[in-house]
């Protein structure tokens, strides 16, 4: 089983990201489940939100403690929040700044200019798709295609089309 957390602010989309995550796991057959932790329930708050993707059914329902992977939505968060607690093995920030310049103390640190994509794909500052790419690019959870085809489904059109597409350029531009 893998288990992935992502950190955000309220209205930044992390909750959005772990259920099209999750959409995308159960494209691949894989159980999954996805769910959000909130605390003060404001726009701007700091906001968990978690998917759990496996082979095989899930039995647990607690928050995820240890995390394999860690998505970080908003890098300012970092100064607020542990994104560290549970030593993932791989964490994914959005932010402008090299994994030298972070100065992480775990093992992968991969880093993405998300919101950037964001703005050149879909034409608004939402980060949370593109880091869904950098996050398959960064660890192979899922395929970029499974993601891409859930949200098109559900952000048919034009909305899903865009997001689609930062999906990809932040997959590509991780893997370089």
């Amino acid at each position: 089983m893998k288990q992935i957390r992502f950190h955000g602010r309220g209205g930044q989309g992390a909750v959005t990201a772990a259920e099209i995550l999750g959409l995308a796991a159960s494209e691949e057959k894989k159980w999954c489940q996805a769910f959000p932790f909130f605390g003060v329930e404001r726009r701007g708050a700091p906001v968990k939100a978690f998917t759990r993707i496996s082979d095989e059914y899930i039995k647990t329902r607690q928050q995820i403690y240890k995390p394999d992977y860690v998505v970080v939505l908003d890098s300012t968060l970092m100064d607020v929040v542990d994104t560290e607690e549970g030593n993932p093995s791989t964490i994914v920030v959005n932010t402008k700044r090299t994994p030298e310049e972070l100065d992480l103390s775990t093992g992968d640190v991969q880093t993405i200019h998300a919101t950037k994509i964001a703005l050149d794909e879909i034409g608004k500052p939402f980060a949370n798709t593109p880091m869904l790419g950098a996050l398959a690019a960064a660890t192979g959870v899922v395929k970029p295609e499974s993601l891409k085809k859930a949200i098109k489904e559900k952000y048919p059109g034009k909305i899903g089309e865009k997001n689609a597409n930062a999906i990809q350029k932040a997959y590509e531009e991780l893997k370089k």
